[in-house]
């Protein structure tokens, strides 16, 4: 029986859990995706962890900060001036916005997620919302296409 090597495309599902439990991504087994290894549809760590596999086995692999979306920067947290909203939208905690920055002196559109909400400020978090933490992937290999 064969066994996943660099550049095969498989055809495989997974749950992705927080450290807590909380999924944040499924991929069912009755609905696999196909992916060429090698390709960065899923993260490298994860797609290093499936070469050697065979059809048919599940492997757990637990991705460090580092391996995933980087360290949650604490310099990314910004206080915005919530009239800066006004007339636009109610800012609650959890929402993801869309904010311009202005980057090597051009003006982007980047997300930010709403973590706090004052009178006066909103607090944004510039980081990706799974920076920072250890994420957990259960992948089935079903075939090597």
């Amino acid at each position: 029986m064969d066994t996943v090597q660099l550049t095969d495309r498989v055809s495989i599902s997974y749950t992705a859990t927080l450290e807590n439990g909380e999924v944040f991504e499924k991929v069912p087994p009755e609905k696999p995706i196909s992916l060429a290894i090698g390709s960065g549809r899923v993260l490298k760590a994860v797609e290093a962890g499936m070469l050697g596999m065979r059809p048919g086995e599940t492997r757990i692999f637990h991705i460090q900060p580092e391996d995933a979306y980087g360290p949650h920067f604490k310099e990314l947290l910004h206080n915005v001036k919530r009239s800066t909203f006004a007339g636009r939208i109610d800012p609650k905690p959890g929402m993801i916005l869309s904010l311009t920055i202005e980057k090597d002196g051009a003006e982007q559109q980047v997300p930010a997620t709403v973590v706090a909400v004052g009178s006066d400020t909103v607090t944004v978090d510039y980081n990706h919302p799974l920076a920072g933490k250890v994420l957990t992937y259960a992948v089935t290999l079903h075939e090597i296409l």
